[in-house]
């Protein structure tokens, strides 16, 4: 829908652009399609002062920051997110790269963009689906930083369900400041900007044992938000009652908060790859009550696999509560 008219407009103006698509889905942060890419510049005659613009969602703007990286050592990023996910979260902060197998964003590196250009109205034209996992981010940035969003976010699921442009707008740039300050009070993610990792320790591990092909990222972070949070109540940080506000504002927007039949197994062995783990310990982002979060790397085993055995169990009792 938007390549054309972007290269429309990079002519306009003296640009001579050259297009390269990959295909939909976490499947293409492989080594393979990075290869594909680099191979194609190096064809092309890319230059070091030549920009790469990523046009997509997360999976494009990780990828393509990647290959911006690397390439010649380094070339110009733009980044321009097409989806809410992207736009929220994965285009901002220059983590770039790709999956490994066994585990996701396993290979990759830190990357500004010179640019990163987000249009609300690309939201307009994406699928139900894909729209609505871009929420699960927004519910993250909630529970952790903004206990008022999450109060907006209660009070308005119908008219942003619909996409009301004007407050689709105000949350979508209230979520890139945060971010952003984060990220500036915190580049490399050495402290502070671990706290944007709730509900994806286990979500990233969702992801790598199905092989990157049945959740969607959003998806696979809301239910990584409901184990962390049952892992909460349990370890006695956080109310039953925040936990259920959660729980009911991510079904409220179509997420998932269970997965039953995955190998609860394969997904505690995954999660001992993650990028977090520190000494052998995982540590867990978990929320001490709404707009609030904290780092714990010493969450008992015992509480930890109840949790993921209640999303994993067919019939288990994240569907009710």
């Amino acid at each position: 829908l938007y390549a054309r008219p972007l290269q429309d407009v990079l002519e306009e103006h003296g640009f001579q652009p050259h297009v390269f698509t990959i295909p939909a889905g976490e499947a293409s942060k492989s080594f393979a399609c990075f290869q594909q890419i680099i191979d194609w510049l190096v064809q092309q005659k890319a230059e070091q002062k030549e920009a790469i613009i990523a046009l997509g969602g997360g999976v494009v703007g990780d990828l393509a920051g990647f290959v911006a990286a690397c390439y010649q050592r380094g070339v110009p990023l733009v980044q321009a997110p097409t989806t809410l996910l992207a736009q929220v979260d994965s285009a901002i902060g220059g983590k770039t790269g790709i999956n490994h197998a066994l585990g996701k964003n396993l290979i990759g590196a830190f990357y500004q963009a010179k640019l990163i250009y987000a249009d609300p109205a690309f939201l307009l034209t994406l699928p139900e689906r894909v729209y609505r996992e871009g929420w699960a981010e927004i519910i993250k940035y909630a529970m952790i930083l903004d206990a008022e969003l999450f109060g907006i976010l209660e009070e308005q699921v119908g008219s942003l369900l619909a996409r009301d442009a004007g407050l689709l707008s105000a949350i979508i740039a209230r979520c890139m400041r945060m971010k952003m300050d984060i990220v500036q009070c915190d580049e490399r993610d050495g402290g502070l900007r671990n706290i944007l990792n709730y509900g994806h320790t286990f979500g990233h591990a969702l992801e790598a044992v199905t092989e990157y092909g049945t959740w969607l990222h959003g998806e696979a972070v809301a239910i990584g938000m409901e184990v962390a949070a049952r892992i909460a109540v349990a370890s006695g940080l956080l109310s039953q009652e925040d936990a259920k506000r959660q729980r009911t504002l991510l079904q409220a927007f179509g997420l998932p908060v269970q997965c039953a039949g995955v190998n609860i197994d394969a997904v505690i062995q995954a999660m001992q790859r993650d990028k977090k783990v520190r000494a052998g310990n995982t540590r867990w982002v978990l929320v001490t009550g709404i707009g609030h979060a904290d780092v714990y790397s010493t969450i008992d085993a015992g509480i930890a696999r109840e949790a993921i055995a209640a999303v994993c169990t067919p019939g288990g009792q994240g569907a009710s509560q």
